[in-house]
């Protein structure tokens, strides 16, 4: 008995012995395993992952690597001006604001000669009347000095006539000396000398009197001249307040900055209206010339360096659909804008015009950058790009997997890469993630290769 029950107590002991032996030896082989593959793990993993991505989504969309010419453009949207604009400038005065009475709506149309601005002229009108009022006054001062002149001019050469007839009596005087004492022919001879003197004092006098006469009457016409001069001065003055188009168009009001010292981004300012103040040299208004227009467009920043003056430019208004006008870039501007988002002007010029454009109104643009002739491309979306990679999603056997290439060129809508044969299939968006989702990143990219 006790050793049939010595038996039976020791054979559970020896069954559990082997069971942890077993699972000692499993776990140290598996230790080893990992050990022995953990430097191609990453790849494992990456090859299951690629592997099942297709087949776990088939809707991925797909495309291929396609040879031929590539047209690299810059789109952007930019705003119709005319070009050598006729600026309507205040007008210089003396007063250091001027109300604007009137003034025509912006893209409001005139002909060469059409009044566009109208300035308060009340102060030139007081001016005028207080011109012509002095200048009449002026006139009849004239008049009189001039009466006066003949009065004493006829006075004085009375006086030379009488003094000259005096002469003469007193010369007769002196013929009786030679009968008469010596007390007699010297008082002859003095009143002889007298009528002489009075008579050279007469004509003296009388040239003097027609110098004068002379000089009051030019000091009075000089006073006419400047009163005319005012009343001109005045006039002219009023009539620059009238603004008036030298070329017919459209009329484009300006933004009122009087009173303005501090602007910043984003800030709207408002047109010029009748009633506004105005100081003397700010424009109030503007008039493009039809015959030379123009399109100011802002372009980011990153693609600033794709652009020179003379690229051709397509322009499309969006007020004139489905016409297409041809121009070319004249100037690059300065960039304007946050770090973030810096951006840059561009300048258009365009070749051709059509009836329909107004200044003001938004056009599309698209300007030609490079033509790549022979050149491998894929729609851009099928680029993507990690942590320092650019690459595509080509399709395999065994599903989507990652593979390298070189960029050349992108623009919107075209990737020119090189790297990657004619005819590949790539996928136009991320494996097993939405379309629109994923652009950079993933579980993918991470791992190493």
């Amino acid at each position: 008995m006790s050793t049939v029950e010595h038996g039976d107590s020791t054979m559970p002991r020896d069954s559990k012995a082997g069971k942890l032996i077993r699972q000692a030896l499993v776990l140290g082989l598996a230790a080893v395993a990992i050990v022995g593959a953990g430097v191609g793990i990453s790849r494992g993993i990456r090859g299951i992952i690629e592997a099942t991505a297709i087949d776990d989504d088939a809707s991925v969309p797909t495309t291929t690597v396609r040879r031929g010419n590539v047209t690299v453009t810059v789109p952007a949207r930019g705003e119709l001006q005319g070009g050598g604009a006729e600026i309507l400038i205040t007008p210089m005065t003396g007063a250091e604001e001027m109300a604007v009475i009137y003034l025509r709506d912006s893209g409001e149309a005139v002909a060469a000669g059409d009044v566009v601005v109208e300035f308060d002229t009340s102060q030139q009108e007081f001016e005028i009347r207080e011109a012509e009022a002095d200048l009449l006054e002026a006139r009849q001062e004239v008049i009189q000095a001039e009466a006066e002149a003949r009065a004493a001019l006829e006075d004085a050469r009375y006086q030379v006539f009488a003094t000259e007839t005096e002469v003469r009596i007193a010369e007769q005087e002196m013929r009786k000396n030679e009968v008469l004492s010596g007390i007699q022919r010297r008082e002859n001879e003095i009143a002889l000398e007298r009528a002489r003197n009075r008579h050279r004092q007469a004509v003296l006098g009388l040239e003097n009197r027609e110098a004068s006469s002379d000089a009051a009457i030019r000091l009075k016409r000089t006073a006419v001249d400047e009163a005319v001069r005012l009343a001109a001065a005045a006039r002219d003055e009023m009539e620059a307040l009238t603004l008036r188009a030298r070329t017919g168009g459209f009329v484009q009001r300006l933004e009122n900055r009087n009173g303005q010292n501090v602007f910043f981004t984003g800030m709207t300012l408002p047109e010029y209206r009748a009633g506004d103040a105005a100081r003397p040299g700010q424009a109030v208004a503007q008039i493009p010339d039809m015959s030379r227009w123009e399109v100011s467009a802002q372009i980011p920043e990153a693609d600033r360096g794709h652009l020179e003056a003379g690229q051709a430019v397509s322009v499309l208004p969006a007020a004139v659909p489905g016409r297409e006008l041809a121009g070319h870039i004249t100037v690059l501007g300065g960039s304007t804008g946050s770090a973030w988002n810096r951006t840059f002007n561009v300048r258009i010029a365009l070749d051709e015009s059509d009836p329909g454009l107004r200044p003001g109104m938004s056009a599309d643009i698209l300007i030609t950058v490079d033509v790549l002739d022979d050149v491998l491309w894929v729609p851009s979306q099928a680029l993507f790009e990690s942590d320092g990679r650019t690459f595509v999603y080509r399709r395999r056997p065994e599903g989507f997997v990652t593979e390298d290439v070189t960029l050349i060129r992108r623009s919107e809508s075209q990737a020119v890469i090189t790297g990657i044969e004619e005819g590949a299939v790539v996928a136009l968006a991320r494996p097993g993630r939405p379309a629109e989702g994923a652009s950079q990143g993933g579980v993918l990219e991470a791992l190493p290769r």
